[in-house]
């Protein structure tokens, strides 16, 4: 009699990453094996934290933070959807109280070996450098960027494996590597292994037999490429032999423990390799020894935008939300029946709703033809349903009338979507985040993946202290939010701020990496700006650092960076570095009051280094070259509009003592000499007379043209108004112009010519008008029309009806 045979323990399951065909092939395979046993291709680290995947607060897309406590910014995500393979198998695990665990080679040890690659990689990089005479320049940034820590590593499109930080040194990604699909779509006919797919796996749900096609066909690959499937790079490959390894023997050990139906979920590439025949001594050989560092995990929110492949993320899918429309539209293990709507209608629908909400035509009879048409091109193409390639036609050709512009908006909002996950409060955080989300909790400001935009009005208290939320991620390097406009007349001045807030996953990294500065937000902020000042080389960093705490409100910061900006402005003797650093001062003085803090401090710094920097300004516009004089005009200006806003007496009058010494002397450049009589005229202290003097000195026939272009340059200041006011201003240019010879005309004439460009075109205009009038004054012949008789009686007859128009009550 022969021998019945014996069952397999084993249950290989290979998938592909976030796809919904897979998730629920997989749990109606999982209802059939009932399996006693569920190892899935992961982090152990993160075992400790499955339970939470069973609390209802738990809302995917979310992933797996894992990092390193001493060096928060060595970190890895596993991201994680509804749809997801992996996700649904714990899910199905905890639910059914089965032992579950995580079997990819722990990240301590991935980690260590990832730091000591790089570490060897630098040390190369040094030595050739010290061969060559000096670092390669070319080169070096992008290496750097390569091994960046941080970022979210994920595997490739048809593989479980994470991704380690790009090789500087390695060769290219071959095709086949990269995404190993391509090479079964090239056999069937497919455009790439994207689509293939879709059409083959996602689109369509099976059950068991699905994996042993997978299986099949993954296997068959990787054995038929033979060498060509192994790593170009030697650190890839020797990683990817322990993380294989690793999972052997957190196999092994599930089948020693008695377990008779085990579940392995892993990408699909590993299967060969997870079931080839390898000694458990030579797999315990070849992990002997391996460097360690700590690691922690934790549950963060994810977006669908990071899911997507165009984020970057190894893993990354084309379209998340029609994956997450395949995954609610199909029958799901645990969906009522006919809950669902069918796929085609349903999508479409959601199409239709995006269109009408921007006022586009979508009637129910482009629906019915879009419909028609998707189905058509289905049958077509011989599927039993039409996929996303059929529905994006029909929505071009029907919905859109072939215009691609319009598809933009369906692509950002349903291919990829803008939902975003949420994690339970009790899972593990730092104390810094918790005081975060705490605060983000009570000031009602939630964290959400879609831009929007945030209107502060700072006299509000809740919105003081949302600014102050705010400006505070900022200094410990999350710009939660940035500022797109501050100050609007129409809603009560510089009471108001306006914000764009977008919240990134990739912010609670940063989170971590600032808890060094301290355990809540405000000290942490506080000890980074400390920092930030004491590396600061310039004043003027210093000064807008003053700035920002401020609109922190860190009244301890404020007074710290102020007194550093103090000790070093003593010390310098930089005019420049005075004069930038004076703009970002009467900005805090400018707001001081609005916030409710004392700037009294700020002004008393602010101060002096009007006084300092006015003593310094006639000897630094002297003796400089034209390019000097032209950058330091924009900094001049911006330092006399700080000196403006500050409005103190003492302070105004050096500043304008350094203009009068600036527009008197023959050895600043003159450049600077006519702006500086400009700021004179504008300012009220030269009077019509002194400008014109000064006119006529400089643009006299005895000085050299293109200094007196220059001075012109300066004076006018890009405004051409007082030219048009001016009737004896104006006859001193023209003069000046019309008694030049010819060869003194070619030689002045691109430099006048670049000074006149710097006008707008209504001045031009203005200017060309009053020219061809011989001079006489524009504004002159305006007053000339306007005092033609009106007929009052008759100009009043309108006025009714425009107050109607305007809502304005007579």
């Amino acid at each position: 009699m022969s021998k019945v045979p014996e069952a397999p323990k084993v249950h290989y399951f290979g998938i592909r990453h976030h796809g919904p065909g897979c998730a629920r092939s997989l749990v109606r395979a999982f209802a059939g094996l009932q399996p006693d046993c569920v190892l899935v291709e992961g982090p152990p680290e993160a075992e400790g934290v499955l339970a939470a995947l069973l609390s209802e607060q738990m809302q995917p897309p979310v992933a797996l933070l894992s990092y390193c406590p001493d060096e928060p910014a060595r970190a890895v995500y596993h991201p994680f959807a509804v749809f997801s393979p992996e996700w649904q198998a714990l899910r199905w695990a905890l639910m059914q109280q089965v032992p579950v665990s995580f079997i990819d080679l722990p990240l301590a040890h991935q980690m260590a070996l990832a730091k000591a690659q790089e570490a060897e990689v630098a040390a190369q990089e040094a030595e050739e450098a010290s061969e060559s005479g000096g670092p390669d320049e070319a080169n070096a940034p992008a290496a750097a960027h390569d091994n960046a820590p941080g970022s979210a590593v994920a595997p490739a499109a048809a593989d479980g494996a994470q991704a380690p930080a790009a090789d500087p040194t390695a060769d290219p990604e071959p095709g086949y590597r990269t995404d190993p699909l391509n090479w079964l779509a090239q056999a069937a006919g497919h455009a790439d292994g994207e689509s293939w797919w879709n059409h083959t796996v996602e689109e369509r749900g099976d059950g068991e037999e699905l994996f042993a096609a997978i299986a099949e066909a993954m296997t068959t690959l990787r054995a038929d490429l033979g060498v060509q499937a192994e790593e170009s790079c030697p650190y890839r490959a020797r990683r990817e032999l322990l993380r294989e390894a690793h999972m052997r023997q957190r196999i092994r050990e599930a089948v020693k423990k008695g377990h008779e139906r085990i579940a392995v979920v892993c990408g699909a590439w590993h299967l060969g390799g997870l079931q080839a025949s390898v000694k458990a001594s030579a797999d315990s050989a070849l992990l002997k020894g391996l460097p360690k560092l700590k690691v922690q995990s934790t549950w963060v929110p994810w977006t669908y935008r990071h899911l997507a492949r165009a984020s970057g993320y190894g893993a990354g899918i084309a379209a998340p939300g029609w994956y997450e429309h395949l995954w609610f539209s199909g029958v799901a293990a645990d969906a009522a029946p006919g809950s669902a709507a069918p796929r085609t209608v349903g999508w479409l629908a959601r199409v239709a709703r995006l269109m009408r909400e921007r006022d586009l035509d979508c009637s129910s009879a482009h629906l019915i033809e879009a419909t028609r048409l998707a189905d058509t091109l289905a049958a077509l193409r011989q599927r039993p349903q039409a996929g996303l390639e059929e529905l994006h036609e029909a929505t071009r050709t029907v919905l859109t009338m072939g215009d691609e512009a319009a598809l933009g908006f369906i692509a950002d909002a349903l291919l990829v979507g803008q939902r975003m996950g949420q994690v339970p409060p009790d899972v593990p955080t730092v104390p810094l985040q918790k005081d975060v989300e705490q605060q983000q909790k009570s000031l009602r400001l939630k964290p959400e993946a879609l831009e929007r935009t945030l209107d502060l009005d700072l006299r509000q208290p809740n919105d003081l202290a949302r600014s102050h939320l705010l400006h505070r991620l900022h200094l410990i390097d999350v710009p939660w939010g940035r500022v797109s406009r501050t100050g609007r007349a129409s809603r009560g001045g510089t009471f108001h701020e306006i914000w764009r807030l977008q919240w990134q996953p990739e912010f609670v990294v940063r989170l971590i990496e600032a808890s060094q500065w301290g355990q809540t937000l405000e000290a942490a902020a506080t000890a980074a700006s400390l920092e930030q000042a004491q590396q600061a080389e310039h004043l003027r960093d210093l000064s807008e650092l003053v700035n920002q705490v401020l609109l922190a409100d860190l009244a301890p910061a404020v007074q710290a960076v102020t007194r550093i900006l103090e000790n070093r402005a003593a010390v310098n003797g930089d005019t420049l570095q005075l004069l930038e650093a004076l703009p970002p001062l009467a900005n805090v003085f400018r707001y001081g009051n609005v916030r409710q803090t004392d700037t009294g401090m700020v002004a008393h710094m602010l101060d002096s280094l009007i006084v300092r920097a006015a003593i310094g300004l006639p000897l630094a516009c002297s003796g400089i070259d034209d390019d000097s004089a032209d950058s330091l005009r924009t900094t001049l200006l911006a330092a006399h509009s700080a000196v403006s806003l500050r409005d103190a007496p003492e302070q105004t009058q050096a500043w304008q003592r350094a203009l009068r010494l600036m527009a008197d002397s023959t050895t600043a450049h003159e450049l600077l000499q006519g702006l500086a009589a400009r700021l004179l005229l504008d300012e009220g202290i030269w009077q019509a007379s002194d400008a014109a003097q000064a006119l006529s000195l400089h643009l006299s026939s005895g000085v050299e043209p293109l200094q007196a272009a220059a001075w012109l340059e300066g004076f006018l200041n890009r405004n051409a108004m007082v030219l048009l006011h001016d009737q004896q201003l104006w006859q001193l240019v023209n003069d000046w112009l019309c008694g030049l010879g010819e060869e003194h005309f070619v030689h002045i004439l691109p430099l006048v010519r670049r000074t006149f460009a710097a006008f707008s075109a209504s001045e031009r205009q203005d200017l060309g008008q009053r020219a061809r009038q011989g001079g006489h004054s524009t504004v002159a012949a305006a007053a000339r029309t306007a005092a033609v008789q009106w007929d009052e009686a008759l100009a009043a007859l309108p006025v009714p009806l425009l107050q109607t128009i305007l809502g304005i009550v007579p």
